[in-house]
């Protein structure tokens, strides 16, 4: 059994205070993935807060949920001014009878596996070192949006547009490489996640060219894994320009999709596993 808040307790105390890696769908999706047989999500909220961890542990692990044995990470704190430390969780497994493990750290290619180090990753587009630590690409997901429509009538390079939640962490702005999750398929493209400096409009956008792809999708479900960084956004002269630079990023995204061919196979087939 797992254990988890919704919302994420520092969107609660410190609303500026995190930037999410995964979104509560996504969390359930991978525990499930992890062969977890329960979930369970309280609800956290400020009253909620105010529990002291000598109420969480009796009222809600002991009474409540029953638990046997509990399991947490190195460094785990919870309840009110974070007074539930392993410390305090071992003492209390001594004085109740449960036994407590506390996992130690776990380091992945010389670097720590945590959520700080994951998002200092993804925000400077190391996507390949993300991807390691978290265990799949790191992704971005929502319904397609009608935009401009200049990409295919004026540029050439049709895009499906997702609006960027400024709340959840925001890849460096610039261009990827990407696998393209969408009506029960995997395909390879390119995104751009930015403000469109060229066109001037100030708002920022992922925008992800589909290969291979031209069906109406506008208002269905896609999910974009980001697998390499290739470029940062810039600026161009006008159109005939920018569609040239994105010729040469799509042909540089397609090497990179070869390259990794044998690991997009996986993450496609684990990303319908999740969807069954």
């Amino acid at each position: 059994m797992v254990v988890t808040f919704d919302p994420h307790p520092l969107r609660v105390l410190r609303p500026d205070g995190i930037k999410l890696i995964s979104t509560i769908d996504q969390k359930i999706e991978q525990i499930e993935r992890a062969g977890i047989d329960v979930l369970v999500i309280i609800p956290f909220d400020k009253e909620f807060a105010a529990t002291s961890a000598e109420q969480f542990v009796q009222r809600i692990l002991l009474d409540t949920i029953g638990m046997t044995e509990l399991v947490v990470g190195y460094d785990y704190a919870f309840g009110k001014g974070r007074s539930g430390n392993t410390e305090f969780l071992t003492e209390k497994g001594r004085e109740n009878g449960f036994p407590v493990t506390v996992v130690p750290p776990y380091y992945r290619d010389g670097m720590l596996v945590s959520s700080t180090k994951i998002r200092e990753l993804v925000s400077d587009g190391r996507m390949e070192e993300a991807c390691r630590l978290l265990g799949r690409p790191y992704q971005i997901r929502g319904e397609v949006q009608v935009g401009k429509r200049r990409g295919g009538r004026e540029i050439g390079y049709p895009t499906a547009n997702l609006q960027v939640n400024q709340e959840d962490l925001i890849p460096r702005i610039g261009v990827y490489a990407t696998q393209v999750i969408c009506g029960g398929r995997c395909y390879g493209g390119v995104l751009n996640i930015g403000y469109n400096p060229t066109f001037a409009e100030g708002r920022l956008v992922a925008e992800t060219h589909i290969f291979d792809f031209k069906e109406d999708i506008y208002g269905k479900p896609i999910r974009v894994n980001l697998l390499a960084f290739i470029r940062d956004e810039k600026k161009f002269s006008g159109i005939r320009d920018l569609a040239e630079q994105i010729g040469r990023d799509v042909i540089e995204a397609q090497q990179i999709l070869r390259t990794s061919s044998k690991n997009l196979s996986a993450c496609c087939a684990a990303e319908f596993d999740g969807q069954r």
